[in-house]
């Protein structure tokens, strides 16, 4: 059989649905925007098909989400998984809501919808409380003072849509107001450096207030991290959006620590045992993938280690001239945590698999395209979405789907009606 981990950007889906399907021990830790719904200017219009959550359900606790969106709140996803269904009642009920983490990894949730907060502090979630109205005054001064072709009504309206009130993840995402001032990407250049001033200033007011270790920004798109650990932020251009998504998150909320959470509750379910105590979360983490992937060759027992596969949307790489040198940022929001997965793989020689799905297709426009040729009169892959400059590219991403999220939730929907169970 071949091994899905030696496969770069290939169209061979059935290959990963034959060995999901006939894996038992096997775990699918997915990202949700653009991966199985897609990607929209507001939030409020996302849409999720019903066969796709009836499809999670069957896979049972061999799947969770991994998400830097939320489960609750007006702007999550449970909303969307409700409206999908006939009834809400049905879905509280018969349990079909997501389960996994959000928040970066600070919010869980079961299939009932029980969320828990682990580690979040009261005075934490008080502060975070606050973040959308400081946001709101904030954008409605830059509008009264650089928007005045704009209605206030238009801007009051903007300005709903780009402010998530999220409950452990706040978030400012500009992507309408980069719709709205297409003719005046001046202004809009202006408001992305805007936002991310105002970011810095509520991560000092929170040191202020006794909370100097307790959040941090996560840039989306963004371009990697500095030698402090700090995501770089993207700038916009005349003809690029840049980064649009100011997150306001929880410190310890990485994905890449989220796997830890989700594969010592893994090995709980299937051993009754978790490797990293019962009471590990993601803030108990540590930030470096060396140490992440220490914890886990120190804790876990290599012989009940799942078929792990990584299932994300967004991965990027950008090779630029910088006083003379050439330097590569590689970014996304969901890189490091698929990254983790193929060291896992790697060190446990398990076949893990790395799964990008094309969500350039979607209303945002912010991310590369997978490029496709012909060898003959097969379909492959000519570029992925990274730089094809970037030659030293450490993240494989084995397999893609170049059709997005409809193509992944039909191959999903597969793998769940046929796969075997424990």
């Amino acid at each position: 059989m071949t091994n899905i981990k030696n496969l770069h950007l290939s169209l061979e889906h059935n290959l990963l649905k034959e060995k999901l399907i006939n894996t038992p021990n096997s775990l699918i830790i997915q990202d949700l925007d653009g991966v199985c719904m897609g990607l929209v200017k507001d939030p409020l219009n996302r849409i999720i098909k019903w066969d796709y959550v009836q499809s999670v359900k069957k896979m049972k606790d061999h799947f969770f989400v991994l998400t830097n969106g939320e489960h609750i709140g007006k702007r999550g996803v449970n909303n969307i998984v409700e409206k999908s269904a006939s009834s809400a009642q049905e879905v509280k009920e018969k349990g079909y809501y997501l389960p996994g983490l959000a928040g970066g990894g600070v919010q869980w949730q079961d299939c009932f919808g029980n969320v828990e907060h682990p580690g979040i502090s009261d005075k934490e979630l008080n502060f975070l409380a606050s973040v959308p109205h400081i946001v709101r005054e904030k954008l409605t001064d830059f509008c009264i003072k650089e928007c005045n072709f704009l209605s206030p009504k238009e801007i009051n309206n903007i300005i709903d849509a780009v402010i998530l009130d999220n409950f452990v993840s706040p978030t400012v995402n500009i992507n309408t107001f980069y719709e709205k001032l297409s003719s005046h990407s001046d202004i809009y250049i202006k408001l992305q450096d805007q936002v991310k001033l105002l970011m810095d200033e509520l991560l000092n007011q929170a040191e202020k207030d006794g909370l100097e270790n307790s959040f941090f920004v996560h840039y989306a798109p963004n371009l990697g991290r500095d030698d402090d650990g700090l995501e770089i932020l993207r700038p916009a251009t005349e003809t690029d959006s840049g980064t649009t998504d100011f997150q306001f998150m929880v410190r310890g909320g990485i994905k890449e620590a989220g796997v830890l959470f989700l594969l010592n509750y893994y090995y709980y379910l299937h051993t009754g045992e978790y490797p990293l105590g019962e009471d590990f979360n993601v803030r108990k983490a540590p930030h470096t993938q060396e140490e992440l992937l220490s914890l886990v060759v120190n804790n876990f027992d290599p012989k009940k280690m799942p078929f792990i596969v990584g299932v994300g949307d967004t991965v990027n790489s950008t090779v630029m001239e910088q006083n003379g040198k050439t330097i590569v940022r590689r970014g996304g929001s969901d890189r490091n945590f698929l990254q983790l997965i193929q060291n896992i793989g790697d060190k446990f020689n398990i076949d893990n698999a790395v799964v990008y799905i094309d969500s350039s297709g979607g209303e945002i426009k912010n991310r590369k395209p997978i490029k496709l040729g012909k060898d003959g009169e097969k379909t492959i892959v000519l570029e992925g979405p990274g730089d094809i400059l970037d030659k030293e590219e450490p993240l494989k991403l084995n397999m893609v789907f170049p059709q997005g999220h409809q193509q992944y939730c039909k191959f999903f929907c597969e793998v769940a009606n046929s796969r075997k169970t424990d």
